[in-house]
């Protein structure tokens, strides 16, 4: 049985978790397989580049940010997917030995008109680093199964 239904999720409601210290090695291999740009790849490019140090793709931020909601919610929950992201920025540099962690806010709700059995919830996402400066935000529908389909939704 799911920890978490679409009704668990409160509008306005902001949670913190998650804990990913960020290697030298992952940053690697994740730039070496996907993202093979010099900053993300060589020490000295990256030095000499507006970045002023190796650091991780922003691809690599939103995955790591992914592992995060997976493992603190997603996977304990009634999750049926998402329709997609609105928005991703990446705010700051994520750097070797950076630990970052995640800020949820809850935005907005909604019963899905076409399936009752399923809400869709909007989250607000800031990902932070050990010095809690937001290094990257998305923002994104997500869809999950209700615990009383058809039942009244409270405001």
């Amino acid at each position: 049985m799911p920890r978490y239904y679409w009704e668990d999720f409160r509008v306005g409601e902001t949670i913190e978790f998650g804990s990913k210290h960020v290697t030298r090695e992952e940053i690697l291999e994740f730039a070496g397989e996907f993202d093979p740009q010099p900053f993300h790849l060589d020490e000295e490019a990256a030095k000499q580049s507006i970045l002023g140090g190796l650091c991780a793709s922003g691809w690599h931020s939103c995955s790591m940010l992914m592992r995060m909601l997976c493992d603190n919610f997603i996977l304990d929950s009634a999750s049926l997917g998402a329709p997609g992201v609105d928005e991703v920025r990446w705010t700051k540099p994520v750097y070797v030995d950076d630990v970052l962690s995640v800020r949820r806010t809850c935005v907005e709700r909604r019963v899905s008109k076409s399936r009752p059995e399923m809400g869709l919830t909007r989250f607000s996402y800031e990902v932070l680093n050990q010095k809690r400066e937001t290094v990257m935000t998305m923002a994104g529908w997500a869809m999950y199964g209700r615990r009383h389909p058809g039942a009244e939704v409270e405001a």
